[in-house]
């Protein structure tokens, strides 16, 4: 067995839209069409991959749980996001791997930079 990519990362989200505002106004995903499934969420597209938002009553993000974005110029992202009201962390190196900063959705949801080395 050969997984190739992951499809979509599915989050849980106190106000789905509020979230695919984020999302999609600061940090440029694309929405896409999403079925009825019952009860509220939204489909965004990033590149080759997909994030599913799902609207879950009294949503309390996991301590330390995340996922990364690969970016070229981590300095200039942490400068972009702060310059849209992001409250973003320091960069800090992972001697010899990678350089790494830390910000949250508007659910509390943690969400990294990664710039490799």
């Amino acid at each position: 067995m050969n997984f190739s990519m992951i499809h979509h990362i599915s989050i849980n989200v106190a106000d789905v839209q509020q979230a695919t505002n984020f999302y999609v106004e600061t940090l440029n995903f694309k929405q896409i069409a999403r079925p009825d499934l019952g009860f509220d969420g939204a489909w965004l597209q990033i590149g080759e991959q997909q994030l599913h938002l799902l609207e879950v009553e009294n949503h309390q993000a996991p301590a330390g749980q995340h996922f990364a974005f690969e970016v070229d110029d981590i300095g200039a992202y942490r400068d972009y996001l702060q310059a849209k009201g992001v409250e973003v962390s320091r960069s800090n190196e992972m001697t010899g791997i990678c350089l790494q900063c830390f910000f949250k959705d508007p659910s509390g949801n943690l969400l990294e930079l990664n710039q490799r080395l």
